[in-house]
Formats: structure tokens, sequence, C-alpha cells
């Protein structure tokens, strides 16, 4: 069966799923359409059907084609890994990083998780772009990111095209500027009723809990503004718009950074911190480092 298999034909038909058409792929792989056509169709001959559905110019995935497709994703996921291991071992060349991390991540937070891989012995060239989990998840998919933290694993994530592992998780503590902050401390959380929250999404995972909780104490806070960006969530409490969650593990530096007061930490609400990845093993060791911090700490 190897030997009836031509590879370079499996790469081309791998392409055109996933441009989605033989015109995008041939753009991609700078090739005729015509050319890929005849390429697709020894494919199909080779393996003994159909691998796509054709009506005019739109083409779907047979059954067959679904099932050669998740065996060519794993191959030439592996290959791309074990090329880009081979030339970091060759060439000692910098160590290219792209990650992507959720908007609510507390930006803190996330720094701790992206340490380790910035003190490696060979220099790393990192990028960093934030977005929604389901938005940065399909970014990793088209191999424009590395690694994406996360706050939550959407439903795509049960897929068997990603990987994720449980990088930290941490208390929530509320912070407030300080003539605030010292007047909400006296009989805490009940003197939280009333008063102005900041959230940086509604949507968040550690957002949510903390909101069941405060309403299983009978404390109903004022949603003063929803803010999808954590820094920006923290300038607006320490400016004195409301009060604001941040992970307890992070509270000396948001004291320091924001020149805000601790109001009182909840040990009940946690946020916890994902690495979403596209295979448990990753050909990039600045992701290892990053994958690892956990049973490294």
């Amino acid at each position: 069966m190897l030997k009836s298999l031509n590879f370079k034909h499996l790469y081309y038909f791998w392409v055109i799923a996933r441009e989605g058409s033989l015109v995008a792929a041939s753009k991609e792989l700078n090739l005729a359409p015509q050319t890929l056509s005849g390429q697709l169709s020894s494919l199909e001959e080779s393996l003994g059907g159909l691998l796509f559905n054709r009506k005019g110019r739109r083409m779907t995935l047979t059954q067959l084609g679904r099932l050669v497709l998740s065996y060519a994703d794993d191959m030439f996921r592996v290959a791309g890994e074990l090329q880009q291991v081979a030339l970091l071992v060759t060439s000692g060349r910098s160590i290219s990083l792209a990650v992507g991390i959720s908007a609510s991540i507390h930006k803190l937070f996330a720094y701790r998780m992206l340490e380790p891989a910035l003190h490696l012995d060979r220099e790393v060239k990192l990028s960093c772009r934030s977005g929604t989990v389901e938005h940065l998840v399909q970014e990793l998919l088209s191999y424009r990111l590395d690694i994406v933290l996360a706050d939550r694993l959407p439903p795509l994530q049960r897929d068997s095209q990603t990987h994720w592992r449980e990088l930290e998780s941490s208390s929530i503590s509320l912070f407030a500027k300080p003539d605030l902050a010292r007047t909400l401390r006296k009989n805490f959380p009940l003197s939280l009723d009333g008063q102005p929250l900041l959230a940086s999404t509604l949507e968040s995972p550690y957002f949510q809990h903390l909101m069941r909780w405060l309403g299983d104490h009978g404390v109903k806070p004022v949603i003063k503004a929803e803010i999808d960006d954590s820094a920006l969530v923290k300038v607006f409490g320490a400016r004195g718009l409301g009060v604001f969650a941040a992970p307890t593990v992070i509270r000396e530096e948001v004291l320091r950074q924001y020149q805000v007061e601790l109001v009182g930490s909840i040990e009940a609400v946690t946020e916890r911190l994902y690495a979403v990845t596209r295979s448990a093993r990753s050909g990039n060791p600045a992701v290892e480092a990053i994958c690892l911090r956990r049973s490294a700490s």
C-alpha cells in the first residue's frame, strides 16, 4: 500500500481540503488547477474511491475524504514538527514563538506563563496577539500561532486536532481605588451589594463563578462596565470607576502597578489558565517550556 501511495499527491489533497477549492490551492502551491485536478484523480485512483463530491467549483469531502484528511492532518503536522526541530538543531537559529492570548486573561497572569520561554539559552522572537478563544484556536489550526493561552476551552477543543493542558489556577481577589477599598473592606463581601463592579467580559468563567458566589451570599453588585481587555479594566478601576477582580497569584504586582488596594480575596472562586496546542508534542522548545511549566513549579 505504501509503495502505491504518492505522498506528494496526498499533500496536494491536504492543501485542497484546507483551502476549500482547487483554485485557492493552486495559488497556495503555485500550480495550475488542471495539474492539481490530475494529481487528485491519480490519488483517488490509488485509494479506490472519490475524496471530494464536486458540484461546479464547490468541493465537499466524501466519507473517504474525511477519513484520509484525518490521517493527512496527523502526518503533515508531524512532518512540520520534524522539519522545525531539525532546523533548530542544525542551524542554532533563534526560536520564533507566536502566542495567542485570550483577551479576558489578566496579562500579568499570562506573562507568568510565558516567562519560562523567555529564559531559554537561545534567543526567542516572541509575537503576541489577543482575541476570542474561538478565533485564536482557528489561527492555531491554520499554523499562524504556535500556542494559545485560554481561560476556557471552546467546543472545538474537544476535536482531536487540538490538545490542551491546565497550566495554573489561582483564587480571585477584588481590588479598588484606595479610598473605596478601605470602605468596602468593612463587612466584606456584603459591602459589595449595590457597588459598581467592572467586568473584563461577562462570558469569562471566573467572572460567572464570581457572580454566582456573590449571589449565593445575597450580594448584587452593579455591572458598571464590560471591557474585553483585562489591562484596561484595571486602569478604570484605579481611576475609581469600580471594583475589579484579578488572580490572587498576581496580587502584589496589581497593587504596585496600579496603585490600588485589596478589598478581599475569595478562595472559592478560581481562574484557570490553559495552554492549547495542535498536539501533545511540539517541535518548538519555547512551547515545550511553557507547557512543562506546571510540572516544574
